[in-house]
C-alpha cells in the first residue's frame, strides 16, 4: 500500500521557520521525484518544489525560491520542506507528492496534505 504522510505543520508568526516532514513507503522511493504543492483557501493547487530522484531541486516562484528549500533522504524514505521567514500568503495546506522518475505514468501518488498557517 502506497502511504505519504507529511507533517510538521503548525501555526507559526510571520517571519518564523517550519520544517515539514513528509514520510513515504509502499513504493520504492528512490525512483520517484518528490514534489511539494500547497493549496491556500480560494486558490488553485500550487507546485512549491521538485527535488529529483537523486536529489537536485527545482523551485517555482520568486515569492518562494530563496525561503523555501526542498530536501530528501533515500535511506529513511524521507522528503522535508524547510520553511524560513514565512509569510501570511504561505497559509495554505502542503501536499507531498511522489512520481516515478522516469516514467511518470507508472505512479503519482498524493499525501493528505499538512496544514500551515502564518498569523501574529
Amino acid at each position: 500500500q502506497v502511504r505519504l504522510v507529511e507533517s510538521g505543520g503548525g501555526l507559526v508568526q510571520p517571519g518564523g521557520s517550519l520544517r515539514l516532514s513528509c514520510a513515504a513507503s509502499g513504493f520504492m522511493f528512490s525512483n520517484y521525484a518528490m514534489s511539494w504543492y500547497r493549496q491556500a483557501p480560494g486558490k488553485e493547487r500550487e507546485l512549491v518544489t521538485t527535488i529529483s530522484s537523486t536529489g537536485g531541486t527545482t523551485n517555482y516562484a520568486d515569492s518562494m525560491k530563496d525561503r523555501f528549500t526542498a530536501s530528501r533522504d533515500n535511506v529513511k524514505n524521507m522528503v522535508y520542506l524547510q520553511m524560513n521567514n514565512l509569510k501570511p500568503e504561505d497559509t495554505a495546506v502542503y501536499y507531498c507528492n511522489a512520481r516515478h522518475q522516469r516514467f511518470p505514468t507508472l505512479g503519482d501518488y498524493w499525501g493528505q496534505g499538512t496544514q500551515v498557517t502564518v498569523s501574529s
